[in-house]
């Protein structure tokens, strides 16, 4: 016990001695602890906020299709649906009495690039994301009136539009359109809070108003004197014929499968129904190249920080000649002198990781409500996971063994220095 204290004791005073130095080594250690896990962080909450997109909807039914397709067109707004459903089919699926909610989904148009989700007020009580939270305004109220248009949070944001703002639609889905309702405009009625998903970047209209844009256009183009103006549209009353998918909860999920199983049978029409989180569970492993392209740059700054360590336990041990003589001479062990190396380099890594632990901790706070507001990232500070403590654990393991180079080294040559000494003159 007195020798361990002894050799603790030596190595605190060594490097409060070197501190000067040792603080920019372990400020570059700490970097380098941080960025790692940072990474491995990163990789988590990126998987965690990608296959939390949507949650709490047991069901995702639309047209005959992949089942990648359906869930890319419906919940991330990439691609387009192979047909439609039947209104009555919706009517049929919506009454069947496993079902708790329907919420019908039809996409189609888009407003300067965002995709325009017509849909009904289920879909702001029902929709989901993250740990089931609920869709909520920012500002205004979700669209009542017929040409009321609610905005996702990326698109109020980046087009810089406020409540009572006036807005034009456009047919089809792409970024350029050369078909507008132009004499439909819409009014924005709300905002919604910021969700870090692809709701953030849709805009949101009744089911009846994207019926009502679409009165006497064939083929995507408006027929002269057969569309209408506003005050005809809402002096009418309109039910769509067919949407592009709906989304449902079942009162029993042990039911999800049955339900599944004879909806991919419907007889009155093809329909694909799929669970969302198998689906996004089968599209994440399809983007695992670039879950291992991160791997890599934790795999490259771990080798980038050794090195590093490497380098600085050289350079002290050139600059310890004299220190290690005093000790020899005041009867200091070959042992000790090597086990003060080792002690020294893996209390620096402890040290290091401490501090990359609170210098994490602190980023994450600073900037987890800039990133969620800008660019729709949702990241908090929480505990740490059992792969990130692994990865933080074999930081010291690492240093204590990479320090047993320079170590061996010092206890060599102090025992070649006792055998100088006693040899006889």
């Amino acid at each position: 016990m007195n020798k361990v204290r002894l050799t603790l004791s030596l190595a605190t005073a060594s490097l409060w001695y070197r501190r000067r130095v040792l603080a920019l080594v372990c400020l570059t250690l700490t970097l380098s602890v941080t960025l790692l896990l940072g990474i491995q962080y990163l990789r988590t909450e990126v998987r965690q906020s990608f296959t939390s997109t949507i949650s709490g909807t047991d069901l995702i039914v639309g047209a005959r299709s992949g089942q990648l397709n359906l869930l890319l067109y419906t919940v991330f707004h990439i691609g387009d649906a192979t047909n439609n459903i039947r209104w009555s089919s919706f009517n049929d699926i919506k009454d069947d009495p496993r079902v708790e909610w329907a919420v019908p989904i039809s996409l189609g148009d888009s407003y300067q690039g965002y995709r325009v989700v017509s849909t009904n007020n289920q879909f702001l009580e029902k929709f989901q994301y993250g740990d089931d939270q609920t869709l909520e305004l920012a500002q205004g109220q979700w669209f009542s009136q017929l040409f009321d248009v609610t905005l996702g949070a990326d698109v109020a944001r980046e087009l810089q539009h406020k409540l009572g703002d006036q807005i034009v639609l456009s047919h089809g889905g792409g970024r350029t359109s050369f078909s507008n309702h132009t004499d439909l405009p819409f009014r924005v009625s709300g905002i919604l809070k910021t969700t870090g998903t692809p709701i953030d970047q849709a805009v949101y209209i009744s089911l009846e108003a994207m019926e009502a844009m679409h009165v006497g256009w064939e083929s995507g183009v408006a027929i002269p004197g057969r569309t209408l103006s506003a005050s005809s549209a809402e002096a009418r009353s309109f039910t769509p014929d067919a949407i592009t998918a709906m989304l449902l909860g079942l009162k029993n999920p042990i039911m999800t499968f049955q339900l599944q199983r004879e909806l991919n049978q419907y007889a009155a029409e093809p329909l694909s129904a799929i669970l969302p989180g198998v689906a996004l569970s089968e599209l994440w492993r399809m983007m695992g190249q670039f879950e291992q392209a991160l791997l890599g740059i934790s795999v490259f700054v771990v080798a980038t920080s050794l090195i590093g360590l490497v380098a600085v336990l050289l350079t002290i041990q050139a600059q310890r000649q004299r220190e290690v003589a005093i000790l020899r001479a005041v009867g200091a062990s070959p042992g000790l002198i090597a086990g003060l190396y080792s002690l020294e380099c893996v209390l620096l890594a402890l040290a290091s990781c401490g501090f990359s632990l609170l210098f994490g901790a602190g980023a994450i706070s600073a900037l987890s409500p800039w990133l969620l507001e800008h660019y729709g990232i949702h990241i908090g500070v929480r505990g740490l996971n059992p792969d990130e403590w692994l990865l933080l654990g074999l930081v010291p393991v690492v240093a204590f063994a990479i320090s047993l180079v320079p170590a061996w080294h010092h206890w060599q040559k102090s025992r070649k220095l006792s055998f100088g000494s006693s040899a006889p003159n």
